[in-house]
């Protein structure tokens, strides 16, 4: 054995060049790609299908996205596309800046600096990105 290179580099590498063979455009492929085909629900409907359409005492879908946004947090923010849909939605549902920054900072006691900086750096994105209602600028 004199190749020093490891079973999992090979492997990437032969995986990376099929995708190639078969498709050239998979090689720029890109998730954000996708994201941007998702369009952002709006709030009506948020609250029909997440938020008191089943339960009339139950939380609004702005609370509900907002604990959403807390436990991909807690996973260790590496869901990126997950947190910026979620924070994309939040706006729609009615959150704040504020209140989107506050759930993932106390996250911070939870799931440690570098999960809670994470998702922050990647919320702030979509905020940048987004006026207060979460629509594209």
């Amino acid at each position: 054995m004199t190749d020093p290179t490891n079973p999992f580099e090979m492997m990437m590498r032969q995986a990376q060049e099929m995708a190639k063979a078969m498709n050239p455009a998979m090689e720029a492929f890109s998730p954000k790609g996708l994201e941007a085909m998702w369009p952002t629900m709006p709030k009506e409907f948020m609250e029909m299908s997440f938020g008191k359409g089943i339960n009339k005492e139950g939380l609004d879908a702005k609370t509900r996205l907002l604990i959403t946004l807390a436990g991909l947090t807690m996973l260790g923010a590496q869901s990126d596309t997950q947190i910026r849909l979620t924070v994309r939605h939040a706006l729609e549902a009615g959150a704040t800046r504020d209140e989107i920054a506050e759930t993932i900072a106390h996250m911070a006691m939870f799931a440690g600096i570098p999960s809670m900086t994470r998702a922050m750096e990647t919320a702030r994105e979509v905020m940048d990105s987004t006026d207060e209602k979460g629509s594209e600028k």
